[in-house]
Order: structure tokens, then sequence, then C-alpha cells
């Protein structure tokens, strides 16, 4: 018997195209659930979780997918006995890159540039930091923070990978560091990207005594969750330390918050994930699930075994 697996739209439903087992209906997650018994839900792209909630009315589904890293609230409005698998590899060439573009843009002084050509100014020349020979600390060595380390280090860079726990290295990095190990590590480094996952542990912790730790000029670049950095502090330090920022908290940023005018501050609109080559990353990722649910096979990217 075939699989019914649910898509969001027409648009998705054609461009993962058929595969054999698989019986594909649309779900509109603000419409009403179609009639079939669907077993796996292909989650619309997006944060929050009001997009699962649907899964409730349908005892039938026993597979999540999303098409995001990250899961933040997610597993607490699945239904007993649905597991969940996020998008984990999508995203890592998309923000790994906008990572790079926002170290550079803040090292080099990009937004003076830009700021100046809006006013038909031409700036006196100065000297600007170097993305080379800069120390690189990544906060998060999963698959996006390992996309990051594998583009920094062609600019001359120096990587060291923190994970939660430690372990081995691998042919980027000779071996990953345990989060236990923040406070020894972050006096020696210039630049620092934030890539974790929000969780109870990494909630805040880019706090007064990370941020404290860092030597002045440092910069730090969040690409993975608002929380993770403390935004009051950030605000504390601005000026000693330098922040590009693809999230914040909190999001989106309301248009009078001190984070806008606050000295050396970049702000992107958490767009990391939204590149072109998001939607073929998605599509693979969605055939290869949807093989191994109907071969019988251990799905990719369990985050919750239901």
């Amino acid at each position: 018997m075939a699989v019914v697996v649910s898509f969001a739209d027409e648009a998705w439903r054609d461009d993962v195209g058929p595969i054999d087992g698989v019986t594909p209906v649309i779900w509109d997650p603000d419409g009403e659930p179609p009639v079939e018994d669907v077993e796996v839900y292909v989650a619309p792209y997006g944060l929050g979780t009001d997009f699962v909630r649907p899964v409730a009315a349908k005892p039938s589904v026993r597979l999540v997918q999303l098409m995001s890293a990250g899961y933040d609230g997610v597993i607490e409005e699945l239904p007993p006995g649905v597991a969940l698998a996020n998008g984990r590899g999508i995203h890592d060439a998309a923000t790994a890159e906008l990572a790079v573009a926002l170290t550079l843009a803040s090292l080099r002084d990009i937004p003076d540039m830009v700021l100046a050509q809006a006013r038909g100014e031409w700036l006196p020349k100065r000297f600007s930091t170097s993305l080379a020979d800069r120390r690189v600390l990544i906060i998060g060595y999963g698959s996006i923070g390992r996309a990051i380390a594998a583009r920094m280090l062609p600019f001359e860079t120096t990587v060291t990978a923190v994970a939660s726990r430690a372990r081995g290295g691998d042919d980027l990095v000779d071996r990953v560091y345990g989060i236990d190990d923040l406070a020894t590590l972050a006096p020696d480094h210039d630049v620092v990207v934030l890539v974790t996952p929000l969780t109870d542990s990494t909630r805040g912790l880019a706090g007064e005594s990370f941020l404290a730790s860092l030597p002045d000029g440092a910069l730090v670049v969040n690409v993975g969750r608002g929380p993770v950095l403390d935004t009051a502090t950030a605000l504390r330090h601005a000026g000693r330390l330098r922040f590009a920022l693809d999230v914040t908290d909190p999001e989106p940023l309301p248009a009078d918050h001190p984070l806008w005018t606050a000295p050396g501050v970049l702000i992107a609109p958490h767009v990391g994930g939204l590149a072109s080559s998001f939607r073929s990353r998605a599509v693979r990722l969605i055939r290869e699930q949807l093989r191994r649910v109907v071969a019988g096979e251990e799905p990719l990217n369990i985050v919750h075994a239901g």
C-alpha cells in the first residue's frame, strides 16, 4: 500500500515529483485537513509552530518533516507517537555564505561605505580589519558550523570549533572543543560565530562573562538563534565589540530598538537560509526521506522519535 504524503501546495508536490510507493496530497495548514490518511506531513518552510498544530487533527500522521534546521517549540506541539525530522543539510551552504558575508562586511567597514554612497560621499582612505589572520571561534559545530569552517579556512584564518561535547576532529579542524572550554577559548579569538540551536543550555550563552572575555575589537556573528546572544549585554559591549546579527532577540526587531543604532552593529532580517540554493536541497532531502520511508529504512535527521 502506498504511503500518503502531504505537501503544503502544488508547487512543492510538483518539484519533489513522483516517487514509487508515495501518494501525494495537498494539505494547506491554514485549511481543512485532507480526507486521506496522511502518514508523512511535509511542513511548509517557516518559523514558529503554527504550521505543525494541524497534525493533531490527523491521528494517521507518524512523521513530520521540517525544511528548517531549527525546531524551537515544535516537539511540544506534536501529538504522542509522531516523529520529527529537521532539515539538516538544506541550509548549510546559504547560512555559511551569509556568515562569511556578514563577517567580511563588518570587518571591512562595508556598512559605512553603503551609507556614504547614499549620501554621495567619497570616504577618506583608511585601513580596515582583514579576515586573513583572524582567529575564528565557531560555536555550534554541526553541519552548518562545519560549512562555515570550510568557507572560513580559505581566507587564511585559524578556526576553532566548539560543540556541546568535546570530540575528535575532522578534515577541517584538529579537534572539537566542548562548551565547557569556552571560558579559556574566548580571549584568544577575534571572530566568534554563533550557530547553535536554541536550548535551555544555549539561551544567553553569549552573556556578560563570555562577551567580557573577548578582546577589544572582536566581532560576534550570530546566524543561529537570537536568544543565544543576550541583547542587553551586547548593547553594553557595543563599540568595544562589533556585532553582525542575522538573528536578534526580540525578532523582528522593533523600529525603535537601540540595536539599530548601536555602534558597530550590523543587522540582517533573519535571511540566512533564504537563498537560491534552498529549494533544490530541500527537494533532494525530501525525496531521499520519502524513499527511506517507503523502503522501511530509518529516516534521516530524526530529532524526536515520537
